[in-house]
């Protein structure tokens, strides 16, 4: 199995990607949609989502219910991505322990987490019975 992109730019520096039925913009200078870190960003953590809830269901915690992820990735001098924090809240009521348990499960399950190198593997926060 493999997954096919197709990137396009026909000047500049912004891009058309085309995945399957989907089209999306990316532009390293943020004018035309969002820039290459913010979009590795929301890849991370669109692909952790699911993590957490399939981690979730194996470490007997409620029901997540909304999931929310504030992500934010620290830029070193070279404006490079240095560290990524994940900011995660979840309507359940799922304690500070097994919402630990939830964390590692996800990182373990997630595919875009085990595509990055180590130092850019998210430090998390997490809060239950946030909404």
């Amino acid at each position: 199995m493999s997954k096919q992109v197709t990137t396009i730019s026909e000047e500049g520096f912004s891009s058309s990607n085309e995945m399957g039925e989907f089209e999306t913009t990316v532009d390293p200078n943020g004018e035309e949609g969002p820039d290459t870190l913010e979009s590795l960003l929301a890849a991370y953590a669109s692909c952790y989502v699911p993590a957490l809830r399939v981690g979730a269901r194996q470490r007997d915690a409620d029901d997540l219910g909304r999931i929310e992820i504030e992500s934010t990735g620290e830029l070193n001098d070279d404006d490079k991505l240095e560290s990524v924090h994940f900011e995660i809240r979840v309507e359940g009521d799922v304690d500070d322990e097994t919402g630990q348990k939830v964390i590692e499960r996800a990182f373990e399950l997630c595919k875009v987490h085990d595509a990055l190198k180590e130092s850019l593997h998210a430090e998390t926060s997490f809060e239950g019975n946030a909404f």
